[in-house]
């Protein structure tokens, strides 16, 4: 009981560290790209301006509620799955 215990300990602080660098990676990834389609948009403007970054913002926003931020959680659900099928069929009698 102990052991498994300790596996589930260790994969979820192995999950919540995997969730937590890939979401960091994805919406600096989605930034990035904002802040380029600002740029194209307003050549004028480019740079570091409070519109540029409100409209960053405002978009963060709506990504936060679309599906590839929503699919993130993910990591969580699939080793989870596997785990427990692994632990289902080796003590299958």
């Amino acid at each position: 009981m102990a052991a498994l215990f300790r596996l589930i300990v260790l994969v979820l602080l192995l999950e919540v560290m995997f969730f937590l660098l890939l979401r960091i990676y994805i919406r600096s990834l989605r930034r990035e790209k904002l802040e380029d389609i600002w740029d194209d948009r307003h050549p004028e403007m480019a740079g570091n301006n409070p519109a540029r970054r409100e409209f960053v913002r405002k978009s963060m926003v709506g990504f936060e509620k679309s599906l590839k931020s929503r699919l993130i959680w993910l990591v969580f659900v699939i080793p989870t799955a596997a785990i427990m099928a692994i632990v289902v069929m080796v003590n299958w009698q």
